[in-house]
């Protein structure tokens, strides 16, 4: 049993949840446990386990139930051969403690977030939305020539981009993948970093290596680049090109000008898919400056086939503490405000 959670005040009759395979139940409950901790330390229940059962107790009836929705919705996961990792758990726990969902309501969104699964297959890995915002995000990824994905750090705006594009690369959907950033100086002077102008504008563009890496061998991928089937560049190089038959992302693009903004969306041709990823929060353009990721939001919402997706803290996938870190930014600047 993990460790002892302090109940008061008049508990509410325990809940037995049974699980009949016992190898799904050790993954369930996470190596020593850790798992049921998280549950009980968020919602403020205790879980008791005795063989194939698992009893949640609590003070409040509400707290019970959603601790009952993660459960189900964890262990249907595992039923459906997919793995259960700490980030899921959290990404669910942030769920069911959103707004004012409890019990079926909290558990039905849950399953529609991670049971339901829309899954992007590249050469390395298989890679799942985790939550019902990412889920929707990669939907319109599919259905859509022209997608925005907004909101703040963490949350697989970019990652998930660039797996949809490998994805459509692989499967013969589109010809090349295009990725590229604006290269703001935010701090460092790019004329002060050493080396050519790869060398000076590499480290801006190392995110979306990294995605790259996790999807692809890296001998394939050296080879791709090479051949410049797939290619990461600064937005100032994608002036005066027609992007046909290629899968397109502009990340950070709260950095990119109204009038770079314009330039990129209008190299839109024949056959391809573009994905603009951005976070209003971050802009790091000069005072005064309009960001071209806020134009385009307030330009282009009414235009059909333009898909405009939004994120919170609640789908942020990295450790536990960034979603804790923007919620508190967020509560400042609401404050301010």
């Amino acid at each position: 049993m993990p460790a002892d959670t302090a109940l008061t005040g008049t508990p509410v009759p325990p809940k037995v949840l049974e699980y009949p395979d016992n190898r799904l139940l050790i993954d369930l409950c996470g190596a020593y446990d850790a798992h049921l901790a998280a549950i009980e330390k968020a919602l403020e229940v205790q879980i008791v386990r005795r063989g194939n059962q698992l009893s949640v107790m609590a003070d409040d009836e509400a707290a019970q139930a959603q601790a009952e929705a993660v459960l189900n919705t964890l262990y249907t996961r595992l039923e459906g051969g997919r793995s259960v990792e700490p980030a899921d758990v959290d990404s669910l726990l942030r769920m069911g403690t959103s707004g004012d969902d409890t019990g079926s309501r909290a558990g039905d969104q849950m399953e529609m977030a991670i049971a339901g699964g829309v899954e992007i297959q590249t050469r390395k890995k298989r890679v799942e939305p985790r939550t019902a915002a990412q889920k929707a995000y990669v939907q319109s990824l599919f259905d859509n020539e022209l997608a925005f994905g907004i909101g703040p750090a963490g949350t697989g705006k970019t990652y998930l981009a660039v797996a949809v594009g490998v994805s459509m690369f692989i499967s013969g959907h589109v010809d090349k993948i295009i990725l590229s950033r604006p290269a703001v100086e935010a701090g460092e002077k790019l004329g002060y970093l050493p080396g050519d102008m790869k060398d000076k504008v590499d480290p801006y563009m190392q995110p979306l290596y990294d995605a790259l890496n996790d999807f692809l061998p890296g001998k394939q991928l050296a080879k791709l680049l090479e051949d410049k089937r797939i290619e990461i560049a600064p937005l100032a190089f994608m002036r005066g090109r027609t992007l046909s038959n290629a899968f397109v992302v502009l990340d950070e693009a709260q950095n990119a000008t109204s009038m770079q903004m314009k330039m990129f969306l209008t190299r839109l041709g024949e056959g391809s898919r573009m994905v603009i990823t951005g976070d209003r929060t971050q802009v790091d353009l000069p005072r005064g400056t309009q960001s071209g990721l806020a134009d385009a939001e307030r330009l282009l919402k009414t235009i059909p086939k333009i898909s405009f997706n939004y994120f919170t803290s609640k789908d942020v996938v990295r450790h536990p503490l960034v979603a804790a870190i923007i919620e508190a930014y967020e509560a400042e600047a609401e404050h301010r405000g």
